[in-house]
């Protein structure tokens, strides 16, 4: 597939930040969108969907929840994910409930340095942030016949000159202000809790590849109160 135009290749990136070492890392860097717009009372939910041996499974119990609601979201779809759940991906870019954003192309920190996280080896250089970004954006723009607007990291992790990187490729660096499920690691009844504290404002970070797992339930049993509370969602386009 052709690069747009708009799009700078890869050794004109690696020539524009090769010698450039950072002076940020972790979840909240300069390039990182953390919450919504100043007065916005919405909540934006987004889930990440990984990929790889142990992270391709498919929450269809967290989709059906928030069809059921009428609650949007905005997905973070890594490639190993979508080449191991092809229909499901259809149906997920099908529904206008739902936004598809650039989770990366094999799920690492984006890092110039080869910086790690969770036990997550990084990119090591600028070539590589390249790579895990564009490739996986040239994938989703191919299916869904446009560029996504919003990326996520492996780890939700960067350096401010990766973010640099990520914001020349024309996307949008989302990390989020509540950890919803702890990284598919919390029981349902604590998943509720983080979920049903969400401030107006905030990004709510969860995982729709752990079927089985605590986000489902815990997602359905935060949503009645929010939505009787008059809580409003969106996908992070409908606010950014």
């Amino acid at each position: 597939m052709k690069q747009p135009p708009h799009e700078p290749t890869r050794a004109e990136t690696v020539a524009r930040y090769g010698a450039l070492a950072p002076s940020e890392w972790g979840l909240e860097v300069s390039g990182v969108i953390t919450e919504l717009p100043e007065g916005e009372s919405a909540t934006a939910l987004t889930f990440d969907a990984c990929g790889g041996p142990r992270g391709n499974g498919y929450d269809a119990d967290l989709i059906d929840v928030l069809r059921a609601h009428g609650v949007p979201a905005t997905l973070f779809l890594n490639a190993r994910w979508i080449d191991a759940n092809p229909d499901e991906f259809e149906q997920l870019a099908a529904d206008p409930l739902f936004e598809i954003g650039n989770h990366g192309t094999v799920h690492r920190p984006l890092s110039v340095t080869g910086r790690s996280a969770y036990g997550i080896a990084g990119t090591g250089d600028v070539g590589e942030v390249y790579d895990e970004v564009a490739g996986n954006a040239r994938k989703l723009t191919e299916l869904l016949g446009h560029p996504p607007r919003f990326f996520r990291s492996g780890t939700a992790h960067y350096d401010d000159v990766a973010t640099r990187v990520v914001a020349d490729l024309g996307q949008r660096v989302a990390g989020f202000t509540v950890n919803g499920d702890g990284g598919a690691t919390l029981p349902a009844a604590e998943v509720r809790q983080e979920v049903a504290s969400a401030p107006p404002g905030a990004i709510v970070i969860g995982h729709l590849n752990h079927p089985g797992g605590g986000t489902a339930p815990g997602v359905a049993a935060a949503l009645p109160g929010l939505l009787a509370a008059g809580r409003r969602f969106v996908r992070l386009s409908d606010a950014l």
